[in-house]
């Protein structure tokens, strides 16, 4: 790990890093160790989006560290033809009117396949920060694409929030690994996030302690509510 950029305002300080070719940025409390949350960004963003960036100043100023990295072909880093391929026809798609299923779930199985790796880098190098105590994830749409077969993977990773996914049978394979403590966010009128595959998802999870957090809209607008429910849910979990 890398660090290349530090910077303190309001309790919280922010270090830019790279774990190899993988951009990230560190937001920890000024002193003092502190359960880390690994959050991912959505789809076509990027690790300091500025919703992302408020939803982790939240978190530490509640205790806790937050890691997010650039998902391939996202902020820093390049796309690669196919990926560029995969935005364009979604784009169409969207604009015609047509369906952006297929697209994406063969857009975000790829996206899975190489950010699941990158993310176990950067938590082997997170840990061996002397400031950083057990670790969740959160995010929603592409962090949960991505967060759904990390958490089935890595150990290391004790509770997670997920939420407003594209479902479809990779999905539902990892979710049936997934043990951890975790909250479900579901938007309940999306027109590009079917309901019902939402809820089959939630349904598949092998975690014996879940909660199914229904929230009205899309997911492009869940509540600032949701942020501090997970919050709580995190310090249940993470021992804070």
């Amino acid at each position: 790990m890398q660090f290349s950029a530090e910077t303190s305002a309001n309790g919280v300080i922010e270090r830019e890093f790279s774990v190899g070719d993988v951009p990230g940025v560190l937001w920890s409390p000024t002193s003092g160790s502190a359960p880390l949350i690994l959050m991912g960004h959505p789809g076509g963003l990027h690790k300091k989006t500025p919703a992302l960036v408020a939803r982790a100043h939240h978190f530490v100023s509640n205790g806790f560290a937050v890691a997010s990295i650039d998902s391939p072909g996202h902020g820093d880093r390049p796309r690669s033809e196919q990926d560029e391929a995969w935005v364009a026809s979604m784009l169409a798609a969207r604009a015609a009117g047509q369906s952006i299923v297929p697209i994406v779930t063969e857009y975000n199985m790829s996206l899975s396949e190489r950010a699941v790796p990158e993310w176990q880098a950067t938590i082997d190098a997170l840990e061996k920060l002397p400031d950083v105590g057990p670790i969740g994830y959160c995010g929603m749409t592409l962090a949960t694409a991505i967060g759904i077969p990390l958490t089935a993977v890595d150990s290391r990773i004790t509770a997670a929030v997920f939420g407003g996914v594209l479902v479809y049978d990779a999905l539902f394979e990892a979710a049936r690994q997934v043990t951890v403590p975790l909250q479900f966010i579901l938007p309940l009128h999306d027109d590009e996030l079917p309901r019902d595959p939402g809820l089959a998802l939630f349904e598949a999870f092998a975690s014996p302690a879940k909660t199914l957090h229904a929230t009205p809209g899309n997911h492009f607008k869940v509540p600032w509510s949701e942020t501090e429910d997970s919050t709580h849910f995190f310090i249940r979990h993470l021992n804070l």
